[in-house]
């Protein structure tokens, strides 16, 4: 820190800080505005704009979609496990994050190799330069500057994953409840499951893509002449949700002993409006706790100097002139 700040005054003066961070915020500011002035997109338009797709399906359209990382076949020996369980986790792992491909797990490890190599590059050139400045560079300093970054690199796209497949089942737990109603509406009216299960990929695009990608799997593989429940245990692995699972498992039973799929879909349906209602409520109760820390550090400091402060000058006063 000391070396930047000699390197800007040398160069702008003793004012070159104070103009480093000023252009820092004015770039924070540009950089922030977009996001702010960014208008939210209406759902209707979102509902509209879905409709005029539905009668427009374009031939290219499919559902495996290509990729350009066919370029990394000849490096599979090296990106990809070579166990079997252990592929088989990593694949599953990218399926529940939204990679879908088959080269997705390729991918994922040449871009923790690439992040890896590269920050550990720039803690080289970082330390090169503390070097050339005749600074005296320790052996732990050099192992901050160039393994930290190494590891951070190399653990990013760990984090994005996992961050991708946390808000990916956010999302199916959230619209889950609604695409139940809805397929207990399609049933009831008459139509049969895969039909109802088709109706429903399609309404929820709008504002679960998540779960309605899920959905029109399951469509399209029935389409395809796999077996209904093989289709719906498969979907209960690739999602990782235990909602969905115990949906999987109520649907199958029903199949299996000949019950009324209308009716189980309606039990299970109001219990998944209660299960929302129950974690809504739940992050109702824990805010208050949330609140106390911040509540202690911003609010009751001030207030001891409002109250206190006044007393404390006045006695700090008079026995500093007595």
């Amino acid at each position: 820190m000391d070396t930047v700040n000699q390197m800007l005054t040398a160069r702008f003066g003793p004012l070159g800080p104070m103009l480093a961070l000023l252009f820092l915020a004015v770039v924070l500011v540009a950089a922030s505005l977009p996001t702010l002035l960014r208008k939210r997109a209406d759902p209707l338009d979102k509902l509209k704009a879905q409709r005029k797709s539905m009668n427009v399906t374009p031939q290219s359209e499919t559902l495996r979609r290509g990729d350009g990382a066919q370029k990394l076949e000849k490096f599979a020996a090296f990106l990809e496990p070579q166990n079997k369980e252990d592929m088989t986790a990593a694949r599953l792992k990218m399926m529940r994050a939204g990679y879908r491909t088959k080269n997705a797990v390729r991918v994922f490890h040449f871009a923790q190799f690439t992040f890896g190599i590269g920050f550990l590059l720039v803690g080289l050139g970082y330390t090169f330069v503390l070097d050339a400045q005749n600074q005296d560079v320790s052996q732990q300093q050099m192992i901050m500057y160039t393994i930290l970054p190494a590891a951070v690199g190399y653990y990013l796209p760990i984090y994005w994953v996992q961050r991708r497949l946390q808000m990916r089942q956010q999302e199916i737990i959230s619209g889950f409840p609604d695409a139940l109603d809805l397929m207990l509406v399609c049933v009831e009216a008459g139509q049969s499951l895969d039909q109802s299960i088709n109706r429903v990929a399609k309404e929820s695009r709008a504002g679960y893509p998540a779960l309605a990608d899920e959905f029109d799997m399951v469509s399209q593989e029935v389409k395809a002449g796999k077996e209904r429940v093989q289709v719906l245990r498969d979907m209960s692995e690739r999602v990782g949700v235990p909602d969905i699972t115990a949906f999987v498992t109520t649907l199958v039973q029903s199949a299996t002993f000949g019950t009324s799929i209308a009716e189980a879909l309606r039990v299970y349906s109001a219990e998944m409006r209660d299960k929302r209602v129950m974690r809504a409520e739940e992050k109702a109760n824990v805010l208050p706790t949330k609140l106390t820390l911040g509540t202690m550090l911003f609010t009751l400091p001030p207030l001891m100097i409002i109250l206190l402060g006044p007393s404390i000058y006045g006695i700090a006063t008079h026995l500093g002139g007595g």
